[in-house]
């Protein structure tokens, strides 16, 4: 995985996988495989997904051609509340964009370093479970 820094302040993390790479065949699959992780984790709670495609296309914004698809699924760590400002970097987001040849998977870095380590173990895992030809 790779660390940037989105307008020089977000960090996020990103993973690029070849379709030729992995065992999902779709945005959706993909979506799947990390709804199912937030399922069965110990306190994790499922929101919402949210088509971002969709929405850009409906409101006739801008989209680079690249672009085939790209959904975020929406989801809560929070255990607890020890501080006011906790409202303000939660929910969590992980954002899948298909290219045509790729998928592209993206998240901020969450304030909490467990929920860090969760998100990037759930994301590095795709890349173990390849395609037997």
């Amino acid at each position: 995985m790779q660390k940037t820094i989105f307008k020089d302040k977000y960090p996020v993390w990103r993973l690029e996988l070849k379709k030729s790479e992995i065992k999902q065949t779709s945005v959706a699959e993909i979506i799947s495989y990390f709804k199912d992780k937030i399922q069965n984790h110990a306190f994790a709670e499922y929101i919402i997904l949210f088509d971002h495609y969709k929405h850009i296309e409906k409101i006739g914004g801008a989209i680079i051609p690249e672009v085939l698809d790209m959904q975020n699924i929406v989801f809560c760590f929070g255990p607890d509340i020890l501080d006011t400002q906790i409202a303000s970097v939660r929910p969590r987001s992980i954002g899948i964009c298909q290219l045509e040849d790729r998928y592209i998977i993206e998240f901020m870095q969450p304030p909490s370093d467990k929920a860090h380590e969760t998100m990037m173990e759930w994301t590095k895992a795709l890349e173990s479970k390849l395609k037997i030809s």
